[in-house]
Protein backbone atom coordinates (compact mmCIF):
# COMPACT_ATOMS: atom_id res chain seq x y z
CA UNK A 1 0.00 0.00 0.00
CA UNK A 2 1.52 3.50 -1.41
CA UNK A 3 2.14 6.37 1.50
CA UNK A 4 -0.41 8.20 -0.78
CA UNK A 5 -3.58 5.62 -0.62
CA UNK A 6 -2.26 5.38 3.37
CA UNK A 7 -2.82 8.67 3.95
CA UNK A 8 -6.11 9.03 2.23
CA UNK A 9 -7.91 6.19 4.26
CA UNK A 10 -6.38 7.85 7.48
CA UNK A 11 -8.05 11.05 6.71
CA UNK A 12 -10.97 8.98 5.34
CA UNK A 13 -11.05 7.34 9.33
CA UNK A 14 -10.96 10.92 11.24
CA UNK A 15 -13.39 12.53 8.71
CA UNK A 16 -15.93 9.93 8.85
CA UNK A 17 -15.77 9.85 12.69
CA UNK A 18 -15.83 13.66 13.06
CA UNK A 19 -19.23 13.39 10.86
CA UNK A 20 -20.48 11.12 12.99
CA UNK A 21 -19.70 13.01 16.00
CA UNK A 22 -20.90 16.27 14.43
CA UNK A 23 -24.22 15.10 13.26
CA UNK A 24 -27.81 15.93 14.93
CA UNK A 25 -29.75 13.65 11.84
CA UNK A 26 -29.73 9.99 11.66
CA UNK A 27 -28.48 10.06 7.83
CA UNK A 28 -25.63 11.91 8.13
CA UNK A 29 -24.85 9.41 11.60
CA UNK A 30 -25.22 6.29 9.32
CA UNK A 31 -23.08 7.90 6.03
CA UNK A 32 -20.49 8.62 8.79
CA UNK A 33 -20.26 4.91 9.83
CA UNK A 34 -20.60 3.76 6.28
CA UNK A 35 -17.20 5.81 5.48
CA UNK A 36 -15.37 4.42 8.50
CA UNK A 37 -16.18 0.97 7.43
CA UNK A 38 -14.90 1.27 3.81
CA UNK A 39 -11.63 3.10 5.13
CA UNK A 40 -11.10 0.45 7.67
CA UNK A 41 -11.89 -2.50 4.80
CA UNK A 42 -8.17 -2.07 2.82
CA UNK A 43 -6.58 -1.22 6.31
CA UNK A 44 -7.24 -4.38 7.49
CA UNK A 45 -6.49 -6.22 4.21
CA UNK A 46 -3.47 -4.68 3.93
CA UNK A 47 -1.00 -7.74 4.43
CA UNK A 48 -2.73 -10.10 1.90
CA UNK A 49 -2.70 -13.33 3.96
CA UNK A 50 -5.70 -15.77 4.39
CA UNK A 51 -6.00 -14.60 7.85
CA UNK A 52 -6.73 -11.30 7.01
CA UNK A 53 -8.62 -11.77 4.19
CA UNK A 54 -10.97 -14.08 6.53
CA UNK A 55 -10.86 -10.83 9.09
CA UNK A 56 -11.81 -8.39 6.44
CA UNK A 57 -14.86 -10.70 5.50
CA UNK A 58 -15.96 -10.87 9.14
CA UNK A 59 -15.35 -7.18 10.12
CA UNK A 60 -17.45 -6.13 6.47
CA UNK A 61 -20.28 -7.92 7.95
CA UNK A 62 -20.65 -7.33 11.26
CA UNK A 63 -19.82 -3.59 10.63
CA UNK A 64 -22.54 -3.59 7.69
CA UNK A 65 -24.78 -5.81 9.83
CA UNK A 66 -25.01 -3.10 12.31
CA UNK A 67 -25.09 -0.15 10.34
CA UNK A 68 -28.31 -1.75 8.66
CA UNK A 69 -30.11 -2.16 12.14
CA UNK A 70 -29.18 1.58 12.58
CA UNK A 71 -30.47 2.49 9.31
CA UNK A 72 -33.72 0.28 10.14
CA UNK A 73 -33.91 1.98 13.85
CA UNK A 74 -33.49 5.53 12.83
CA UNK A 75 -36.59 5.03 9.94
CA UNK A 76 -38.59 3.29 12.35
CA UNK A 77 -37.80 6.29 14.49
CA UNK A 78 -38.92 8.73 11.85
CA UNK A 79 -41.64 6.99 10.70
CA UNK A 80 -43.02 7.17 14.21
CA UNK A 81 -42.10 10.42 15.22
CA UNK A 82 -42.11 12.13 12.05
CA UNK A 83 -38.30 13.74 13.10
CA UNK A 84 -34.94 12.51 12.11
CA UNK A 85 -33.09 13.80 14.92
CA UNK A 86 -30.41 11.73 17.22
CA UNK A 87 -31.76 13.63 20.07
CA UNK A 88 -35.37 12.70 19.63
CA UNK A 89 -35.37 8.94 19.58
CA UNK A 90 -37.38 7.79 22.22
CA UNK A 91 -39.36 5.14 20.91
CA UNK A 92 -38.72 1.69 22.91
CA UNK A 93 -38.44 -0.13 19.29
CA UNK A 94 -35.59 1.86 17.94
CA UNK A 95 -34.28 2.22 21.46
CA UNK A 96 -34.00 -1.53 21.50
CA UNK A 97 -32.37 -1.95 17.78
CA UNK A 98 -29.99 0.65 18.52
CA UNK A 99 -29.22 -1.06 21.58
CA UNK A 100 -27.86 -4.26 19.60
CA UNK A 101 -26.38 -2.60 16.68
CA UNK A 102 -24.12 0.10 18.85
CA UNK A 103 -22.95 -3.47 21.05
CA UNK A 104 -22.28 -5.22 17.77
CA UNK A 105 -20.15 -2.03 16.37
CA UNK A 106 -18.32 -1.96 19.62
CA UNK A 107 -17.35 -5.75 20.12
CA UNK A 108 -19.61 -5.56 23.36
CA UNK A 109 -20.07 -9.23 24.49
CA UNK A 110 -22.39 -11.08 23.81
CA UNK A 111 -21.87 -9.95 19.92
CA UNK A 112 -17.83 -10.01 20.92
CA UNK A 113 -16.65 -12.88 19.09
CA UNK A 114 -15.76 -11.42 15.95
CA UNK A 115 -13.77 -9.03 17.32
CA UNK A 116 -11.24 -11.49 18.23
CA UNK A 117 -10.88 -13.06 15.51
CA UNK A 118 -10.75 -9.33 13.29
CA UNK A 119 -8.00 -8.62 15.90
CA UNK A 120 -5.90 -11.77 15.24
CA UNK A 121 -6.31 -11.75 11.87
CA UNK A 122 -4.92 -8.17 10.94
CA UNK A 123 -1.52 -6.00 11.56
CA UNK A 124 -0.87 -4.99 15.28
CA UNK A 125 -1.00 -1.17 13.72
CA UNK A 126 -4.35 -1.65 12.31
CA UNK A 127 -5.53 -3.77 15.31
CA UNK A 128 -4.05 -0.44 17.35
CA UNK A 129 -6.64 1.25 15.36
CA UNK A 130 -9.48 -1.31 15.75
CA UNK A 131 -9.47 -0.94 19.58
CA UNK A 132 -8.77 3.09 19.95
CA UNK A 133 -10.06 5.33 17.29
CA UNK A 134 -13.07 2.80 16.07
CA UNK A 135 -14.77 3.03 19.78
CA UNK A 136 -15.54 6.96 19.10
CA UNK A 137 -17.79 7.20 16.53
CA UNK A 138 -20.55 4.44 18.29
CA UNK A 139 -19.76 5.62 21.67
CA UNK A 140 -20.62 9.16 20.69
CA UNK A 141 -24.36 7.86 19.43
CA UNK A 142 -24.83 6.45 23.03
CA UNK A 143 -23.70 9.81 24.72
CA UNK A 144 -26.46 11.14 22.26
CA UNK A 145 -28.50 8.72 23.53
CA UNK A 146 -28.02 8.59 27.24
CA UNK A 147 -30.73 10.35 28.40
CA UNK A 148 -33.33 7.58 25.99
CA UNK A 149 -31.47 4.40 26.82
CA UNK A 150 -31.67 2.64 29.63
CA UNK A 151 -29.67 2.26 32.64
CA UNK A 152 -30.07 -1.56 33.89
CA UNK A 153 -29.59 -2.44 30.20
CA UNK A 154 -26.09 -0.34 29.41
CA UNK A 155 -24.95 -1.57 33.38
CA UNK A 156 -25.67 -4.89 31.97
CA UNK A 157 -23.98 -4.73 28.93
CA UNK A 158 -20.85 -3.13 31.19
CA UNK A 159 -20.75 -6.24 33.35
CA UNK A 160 -20.90 -9.10 30.56
CA UNK A 161 -18.56 -7.43 28.84
CA UNK A 162 -16.11 -7.01 31.57
CA UNK A 163 -16.85 -10.55 32.73
CA UNK A 164 -16.36 -12.11 29.68
CA UNK A 165 -13.18 -9.68 28.34
CA UNK A 166 -11.90 -11.11 31.78
CA UNK A 167 -12.43 -14.47 31.36
CA UNK A 168 -11.42 -14.85 27.22
CA UNK A 169 -8.04 -13.70 28.15
CA UNK A 170 -7.07 -16.41 30.25
CA UNK A 171 -6.53 -19.54 27.65
CA UNK A 172 -4.87 -16.78 25.13
CA UNK A 173 -1.26 -17.23 23.60
CA UNK A 174 -1.67 -14.54 21.06
CA UNK A 175 -0.77 -10.86 22.00
CA UNK A 176 -3.42 -9.79 20.02
CA UNK A 177 -6.21 -11.85 21.26
CA UNK A 178 -5.07 -10.92 24.69
CA UNK A 179 -5.16 -7.33 24.07
CA UNK A 180 -8.60 -7.81 22.18
CA UNK A 181 -10.05 -9.36 25.29
CA UNK A 182 -8.80 -6.51 27.21
CA UNK A 183 -10.19 -4.14 24.95
CA UNK A 184 -13.53 -5.86 25.24
CA UNK A 185 -13.08 -5.83 29.21
CA UNK A 186 -12.40 -1.99 29.01
CA UNK A 187 -15.10 -0.89 26.96
CA UNK A 188 -17.43 -2.67 29.24
CA UNK A 189 -16.24 -0.76 32.10
CA UNK A 190 -16.73 2.60 29.69
CA UNK A 191 -20.35 1.65 29.16
CA UNK A 192 -21.06 1.27 32.48
CA UNK A 193 -19.34 4.50 33.30
CA UNK A 194 -21.80 5.59 30.70
CA UNK A 195 -24.65 4.66 32.81
CA UNK A 196 -23.93 6.65 35.56
CA UNK A 197 -21.89 10.20 34.68
CA UNK A 198 -20.95 11.03 30.98
CA UNK A 199 -18.07 12.85 32.45
CA UNK A 200 -16.61 9.89 34.47
CA UNK A 201 -17.09 7.89 30.73
CA UNK A 202 -14.98 10.49 28.73
CA UNK A 203 -12.24 10.37 31.55
CA UNK A 204 -12.72 6.36 31.54
CA UNK A 205 -12.38 6.43 27.32
CA UNK A 206 -9.31 9.12 27.53
CA UNK A 207 -7.55 6.73 30.25
CA UNK A 208 -8.05 3.57 27.90
CA UNK A 209 -7.41 4.96 24.48
CA UNK A 210 -3.53 5.97 26.82
CA UNK A 211 -3.12 2.93 27.73
CA UNK A 212 -4.02 0.80 24.71
CA UNK A 213 -1.90 2.89 22.43
CA UNK A 214 0.98 2.53 24.30
CA UNK A 215 1.26 -0.73 24.89
CA UNK A 216 0.28 -1.77 20.86
CA UNK A 217 3.58 0.76 20.51
CA UNK A 218 5.22 -1.40 22.66
CA UNK A 219 4.53 -4.69 20.75
CA UNK A 220 4.97 -2.90 17.48
CA UNK A 221 8.51 -1.58 18.16
CA UNK A 222 9.54 -5.24 19.52
CA UNK A 223 7.52 -7.04 16.69
CA UNK A 224 5.65 -9.59 19.44
CA UNK A 225 3.19 -11.57 18.06
CA UNK A 226 2.83 -14.54 20.95
CA UNK A 227 3.59 -14.42 24.76
CA UNK A 228 6.81 -16.94 23.89
CA UNK A 229 7.93 -13.74 21.35
CA UNK A 230 7.72 -11.50 24.99
CA UNK A 231 10.15 -13.91 26.46
CA UNK A 232 12.72 -12.82 24.09
CA UNK A 233 11.60 -9.46 23.68
CA UNK A 234 13.68 -7.81 26.11
CA UNK A 235 16.95 -7.71 23.96
CA UNK A 236 15.47 -5.65 21.77
CA UNK A 237 14.32 -2.18 23.79
CA UNK A 238 15.10 -3.48 27.37
CA UNK A 239 14.04 0.02 28.87
CA UNK A 240 10.77 -0.16 26.89
CA UNK A 241 9.98 -3.16 27.84
CA UNK A 242 10.61 -2.61 31.78
CA UNK A 243 8.10 0.29 31.12
CA UNK A 244 5.49 -2.05 29.19
CA UNK A 245 5.71 -4.03 32.62
CA UNK A 246 4.51 -1.30 34.12
CA UNK A 247 1.91 -0.04 31.42
CA UNK A 248 0.45 -3.96 31.92
CA UNK A 249 0.32 -3.44 35.65
CA UNK A 250 -1.87 -0.39 34.59
CA UNK A 251 -3.77 -1.69 32.01
CA UNK A 252 -4.68 -4.47 35.15
CA UNK A 253 -5.69 -1.48 37.32
CA UNK A 254 -3.26 -1.86 40.28
CA UNK A 255 -2.78 1.38 42.36
CA UNK A 256 -0.83 3.60 42.37
CA UNK A 257 -0.59 3.52 38.39
CA UNK A 258 -3.17 5.09 36.30
CA UNK A 259 -5.14 2.71 35.42
CA UNK A 260 -6.63 2.52 39.10
CA UNK A 261 -7.95 5.62 38.71
CA UNK A 262 -11.45 5.24 36.22
CA UNK A 263 -12.12 1.34 38.07
CA UNK A 264 -12.08 3.86 41.66
CA UNK A 265 -13.81 6.14 40.22
CA UNK A 266 -16.44 4.09 38.71
CA UNK A 267 -16.73 1.52 41.58
CA UNK A 268 -16.89 4.42 44.11
CA UNK A 269 -20.09 5.74 41.66
CA UNK A 270 -21.81 2.39 41.59
CA UNK A 271 -21.53 2.19 45.21
CA UNK A 272 -23.05 5.78 46.19
CA UNK A 273 -25.86 5.29 44.04
CA UNK A 274 -27.03 1.90 45.62
CA UNK A 275 -25.52 -0.44 42.89
CA UNK A 276 -23.15 -2.52 45.28
CA UNK A 277 -23.70 -5.88 43.92
CA UNK A 278 -22.98 -5.08 40.34
CA UNK A 279 -19.46 -3.08 41.92
CA UNK A 280 -18.52 -6.00 43.83
CA UNK A 281 -19.08 -7.82 40.43
CA UNK A 282 -17.36 -5.55 38.13
CA UNK A 283 -14.26 -5.39 41.01
CA UNK A 284 -14.09 -9.40 41.29
CA UNK A 285 -14.17 -9.44 37.00
CA UNK A 286 -10.55 -7.70 37.56
CA UNK A 287 -9.02 -10.44 38.60
CA UNK A 288 -8.84 -12.76 35.58
CA UNK A 289 -7.74 -9.74 34.50
CA UNK A 290 -4.82 -8.72 36.75
CA UNK A 291 -3.99 -12.47 36.06
CA UNK A 292 -3.22 -12.51 32.56
CA UNK A 293 -1.71 -9.40 32.73
CA UNK A 294 0.61 -10.22 35.30
CA UNK A 295 1.46 -13.89 33.14
CA UNK A 296 2.54 -11.25 30.53
CA UNK A 297 4.80 -9.05 32.26
CA UNK A 298 6.08 -12.31 34.36
CA UNK A 299 7.09 -13.59 30.80
CA UNK A 300 8.19 -10.40 29.89
CA UNK A 301 10.94 -9.38 32.18
CA UNK A 302 11.51 -12.75 34.76
CA UNK A 303 11.42 -16.04 31.99
CA UNK A 304 13.11 -17.19 28.92
CA UNK A 305 10.71 -19.64 27.21
CA UNK A 306 12.33 -22.74 25.82
CA UNK A 307 13.49 -22.69 22.46
CA UNK A 308 15.44 -24.58 19.54
CA UNK A 309 17.77 -21.96 18.29
CA UNK A 310 21.39 -21.30 19.63
CA UNK A 311 20.87 -17.48 21.06
CA UNK A 312 18.42 -16.11 23.33
CA UNK A 313 17.99 -12.97 21.84
CA UNK A 314 16.42 -11.26 18.72
CA UNK A 315 18.44 -10.02 15.68
CA UNK A 316 18.59 -5.86 17.08
CA UNK A 317 17.13 -3.92 14.10
CA UNK A 318 17.69 0.10 13.72
CA UNK A 319 14.04 0.86 15.02
CA UNK A 320 12.27 4.12 14.53
CA UNK A 321 12.48 6.83 16.89
CA UNK A 322 8.84 7.55 17.86
CA UNK A 323 8.00 10.52 20.11
CA UNK A 324 4.53 9.60 21.26
CA UNK A 325 5.93 6.22 22.56
CA UNK A 326 7.64 7.83 25.71
CA UNK A 327 4.83 9.84 25.88
CA UNK A 328 2.09 7.56 26.30
CA UNK A 329 3.83 5.24 28.46
CA UNK A 330 4.47 8.32 30.84
CA UNK A 331 1.09 8.90 30.97
CA UNK A 332 0.12 5.23 31.24
CA UNK A 333 1.67 5.28 34.52
CA UNK A 334 1.30 8.19 36.16
CA UNK A 335 -1.20 9.85 35.45
CA UNK A 336 -3.23 9.06 39.14
CA UNK A 337 -1.92 12.36 41.07
CA UNK A 338 -3.58 14.65 38.17
CA UNK A 339 -7.04 13.53 38.81
CA UNK A 340 -8.72 16.27 40.56
CA UNK A 341 -7.64 17.90 37.31
CA UNK A 342 -8.52 15.56 34.34
CA UNK A 343 -11.96 14.69 36.43
CA UNK A 344 -13.07 18.68 37.04
CA UNK A 345 -11.75 19.78 33.18
CA UNK A 346 -13.23 17.14 31.04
Amino acid sequence: MGSMVFTLLVAGLSTSTIITMSSHHWLLAWLGLELNTLCMLPLIFKKRHPRATEATTKYFLMQATAAAIILLASTLNAWQTGQWNIMNTNSNMPIALLYASLALKLGLAPAHLWYIEVLQGTTTSTALIITTWQKIAPLTLIYMLHSHMHTNILLCLGLLSTLTGAWTGLNQTQVRKVLAASSIAHVGWIVTALALQQTLATVTLIIYITMTTSIFMTFIFSSTKTLQDMGTAWSTTPPLLASALMTLMSLGGLPPLTGFLPKWLILKELTTSGFTPLSTALALSSLPAIYFYIRMAYITMLTTPPNTTNTEQKWRFKSPNHMIAPLSLMLSMIMLPLTPLLYMTV
